[in-house]
């Protein structure tokens, strides 16, 4: 029996889907992950590459998306916040962190 996609595979869909409701659709380049644990929860660490055309609404996409809400099975984003940002030839490139937590 299939569990369905991973964490990292909900986030990426997440993210492409949020961003594509916002009218800033993203491609997602790179992406890799590793465990995490603490005393009282596991998950996950994400690095994810985005590229998007540079727009307004990215901008404002890109602003939000701390405080986004992400419905993925079985895990919270507990955070998520952009680490670097560049721009050439109308292309943004932004380099994303995310910290999952498995809910128990």
């Amino acid at each position: 029996m299939s569990r369905g996609p991973d964490a990292a595979t909900q986030l990426e869909r997440a993210l492409v889907a949020a961003a594509a409701a916002a009218g800033c659709p993203i491609a997602v380049t790179a992406a890799d992950w590793t465990r995490w644990a603490s005393a009282t929860f596991t998950g996950a660490r994400h690095s994810l590459t985005l590229t998007a055309g540079a727009s307004p609404l990215l901008e404002q996409w890109l602003v939000g998306l701390s405080d986004a809400e992400f419905a993925l099975r079985g895990t919270l984003v507990a955070d998520i916040h952009v680490v670097r940002m560049t721009r050439e030839d109308g292309v943004v490139t932004v380099a994303l962190e995310a910290l999952t937590v498995e809910e128990r």
